[in-house]
C-alpha cells in the first residue's frame, strides 16, 4: 500500500500553506490592531461561564489532534474497548460535579495548588506547582510533540526527530507572530471543523464498507465489547474497573486544564449541568474517534502500522482540497496545544515558584527574561521526550498516551481524595505523597515505559543488579493500568499511615467552605438520566 505522503496533491500543501498564513495574519490583527484592553481577564471569565460553555471548554480540551490519531489507531487493532476512556469518565465527571466543585466553588479559588495551599499550607501548595510543571512537560507537551511529530511524518514522509523540530519551529514562529492568539480566537472554529471532518469521515467510511451490520460482520466479536476477559493482553476488564479510576480522578477532578472552566462558572448549578454535559458530549468520542479506526480495519487491512488509520481514511475517502484543509486545522490545533502548554509551563515556574520563592521583588525585564528561558528550556528537555517515546515499540500510540498519564495520575488522586473526603490528613502525608511519591510513581512508570524486557533478558547481572533486573522484568509483565492501580493503593496506606498516626492530625486546618448546597432536581435528574443512559450502553456493548 502506498504511503500516506504520495496520497497528497499539491492543492492540499496549498491550502495547508494558505490555512496558516490566515491564522498568522488574524493573529497580528488580534495582537496589534483589534486589542486595546492589556488588563483583560482570560482565566476564570469573571465568574460568567454558563453550562453549555463550560461542556464545550472541557470536552474540547479532552479532544483534539492526539486523540483522533490515537483513538483510530487503538480503534483499528483492539476495537470498541479504548471507548472506556470516553464513557467510563461519567462516573469521575460526576464525582467532579457532586463532590469537587461545591468544595472549589465554596473555597473561592482561582487554581487548584491554591486550594491545597489552603487545605495544606504553602509548602504543599509549592510541591504542587512543580508537580504541575511535570505534568504539563510531559502530558501536554512532550506527548502532544510525539502525536503532532507522527502527524507531520506521515504527512511529509519525514523521521519523528525532523517532524518535531518542525513542529516545534511553527509554533514559536506563531507566537512571534501574534499566532497563538490567532488560534485562541478560532479556536472554537476549528474545533467544529475538526468534529465534523470525523463525523464525515464516520460517514463516508461506514458506507464504503457497506453499512453497520457489514461492518460488525466483518470484524471478530471482541471489537464489540467494552469489558474484555481477565486473560486479555490489551485491555483486560480487571485492568480498566480498577486502574482507569485512578487517572479519571486525577484528570477529571484535579487537572487545572479541566476543572478550570468549572471553576468560571456563573454558580455551582452551571457548573454541575456544565460537568453533565460533558458526559452527554463524551458519549459521541466512540463514533467520532474510535469508530473511524474500525472501519479502516474493514477497509484497508494490513496496515504496517495502525497509527496510521486516520491519516489513511482521510487521504483515501476524502475529495483533493479537503484532505488539504483537514491537514491544516490538524496542524493548527497542534500547535495552539504546544504554544498553550509552552505558555503555561513559563506561566507557572514564574509566577508561583520563581516569584514567590525566589525574587518576589523582580522586575518585568527579570519576569520576561525568566519566562523566556522556561520556555526554551521546556521546549529542548520536550523534545528529547517525544523521541524517546519513540523507542517504547512494545506499546502503541493509544497505550502510550494512557501509559504515561496512568503514571503521572496516582500521587494528585491521593492527595485530593484523602484532602476531599478525610479532615484528618495531614500536610506530611499530603507532602509525601506529593514529593516521595510522584518519585516513586514516574521512576517505576519510566522503567515500564522505556526499558525493554528482552534487552534486560540479554544481561547476565550479579548481585543485587539481578534482583532489579528481575524486578523490572515482573514490573513490565503487569498491565499498566493495574500497576497505576497498586501504586495508588501504595501511596494511599501510606497517606492514611502518615496522617493516623500523626499527633497533630487533628489540629490539621481545614477549608471553609461556606454551606455546601444540596444538588437541585434539575441536576439530579439529568445526572440520573445519563447514569441510565451509560448503563445501557455498556450492557450493550457487552453481549458479543
Amino acid at each position: 500500500m502506498d504511503n500516506i505522503y504520495e496520497q497528497l496533491k499539491t492543492l492540499d500543501f496549498i491550502i495547508v500553506g494558505v490555512y496558516l498564513l490566515v491564522l498568522i495574519g488574524i493573529g497580528y490583527w488580534v495582537s496589534f490592531i483589534k486589542a486595546r484592553d492589556k488588563e483583560e481577564n482570560l482565566f476564570l471569565a469573571g465568574h460568567s461561564l454558563g453550562w453549555s460553555s463550560i461542556g464545550l471548554t472541557m470536552w474540547g480540551t479532552n479532544v483534539g489532534p492526539s486523540m483522533l490519531i490515537a483513538s483510530a489507531s487503538i480503534g483499528y487493532t483492539t476495537g470498541i474497548v479504548a471507548g472506556n476512556f470516553g464513557w467510563y469518565a461519567f462516573v469521575f465527571i460526576f464525582l467532579l460535579a457532586v463532590v469537587f466543585a461545591p468544595r472549589y466553588l465554596g473555597a473561592n479559588v482561582q487554581t487548584l495548588p491554591e486550594f491545597m495551599g489552603k487545605r495544606f499550607g504553602d509548602s504543599t501548595r509549592t510541591i504542587l506547582a512543580w508537580y504541575t510543571l511535570a505534568t504539563i512537560l510531559i502530558s501536554w507537551l512532550a506527548l502532544t510533540l510525539y502525536a503532532g511529530g507522527i502527524l507531520v511524518g506521515q504527512i511529509l514522509n519525514l523521521p519523528l526527530w525532523s517532524s518535531v523540530l518542525i513542529l516545534v519551529v511553527i509554533a514559536a514562529f506563531f507566537t512571534i507572530a501574534g499566532g497563538l492568539k490567532a488560534i485562541a480566537y478560532t479556536n472554537v472554529f476549528q474545533m467544529i471543523l475538526l468534529i465534523g471532518v470525523s463525523l464525515i469521515l464516520t460517514v463516508v467510511g461506514v458506507i464504503k464498507a457497506g453499512g453497520p451490520l457489514a461492518i460488525y460482520e466483518a470484524t471478530p466479536g471482541e471489537y464489540w465489547n467494552l469489558l474484555l476477559p481477565r486473560n486479555n493482553a490489551s485491555y483486560p476488564w480487571i485492568a480498566i474497573i480498577l486502574g482507569y479510576p485512578v487517572m479519571g480522578v486525577w484528570f477529571w477532578c484535579t487537572d487545572q486544564s479541566m476543572v478550570q472552566s468549572v471553576l468560571g462558572a456563573k454558580n455551582l448549578k452551571q457548573g454541575q449541568l456544565g460537568a453533565n454535559f460533558t458526559g452527554w458530549l463524551k458519549i459521541l468520542d466512540v463514533a467520532l474517534f474510535i469508530i473511524p479506526g474500525i472501519t479502516c480495519f474493514v477497509l484497508f487491512p494490513g496496515l504496517d502500522n495502525p497509527d496510521e488509520a486516520y491519516m489513511t481514511m482521510v487521504t483515501r475517502l476524502l475529495p483533493v482540497g479537503m484532505v488539504g484543509m483537514v491537514m491544516a486545522v490538524l496542524i493548527a490545533a497542534l500547535v495552539s496545544t504546544i504554544d498553550s502548554a509552552l505558555n503555561s509551563l513559563s506561566t507557572v515556574f514564574t509566577m508561583d515558584i520563581y516569584i514567590k520563592k525566589y525574587k518576589p521583588e523582580a522586575s518585568q525585564k527579570q519576569i520576561v527574561g525568566i519566562g523566556r528561558m522556561v520556555t526554551f528550556f521546556g521546549a529542548v528537555v520536550a523534545i528529547f521526550l517525544a523521541i524517546a517515546f519513540e523507542r517504547v515499540n512494545s506499546l502503541n500510540l493509544f497505550d502510550k498516551f494512557q501509559a504515561v498519564l496512568g503514571f503521572i495520575a496516582p500521587p494528585m488522586s491521593v492527595v485530593f481524595l484523602f484532602g476531599v473526603l478525610w479532615k484528618k490528613t495531614t500536610s506530611r502525608a499530603a507532602n509525601f505523597t506529593l514529593s516521595v511519591g510522584t518519585i516513586i510513581s514516574i521512576g517505576l512508570g519510566s522503567a515500564y515505559i522505556f526499558v525493554s524486557p528482552s534487552f534486560l533478558e540479554s544481561l547476565e547481572p550479579d548481585g543485587w543488579l539481578k534482583v532489579i533486573q528481575q524486578f523490572i522484568i515482573w514490573l513490565t509483565s503487569i498491565h499498566f493500568l493495574l500497576l497505576s492501580f497498586y501504586i495508588f493503593v501504595i501511596l494511599s496506606v501510606c497517606a492514611f499511615a502518615l496522617s493516623w498516626f500523626d499527633p497533630k492530625a487533628n489540629e490539621q486546618k481545614q477549608v471553609d467552605y461556606g454551606t455546601l448546597p444540596n444538588p437541585g432536581k434539575k441536576v439530579w435528574l439529568l445526572w440520573g438520566a445519563l447514569i441510565v443512559v451509560m448503563l445501557g450502553l455498556y450492557i450493550l456493548f457487552n453481549g458479543h
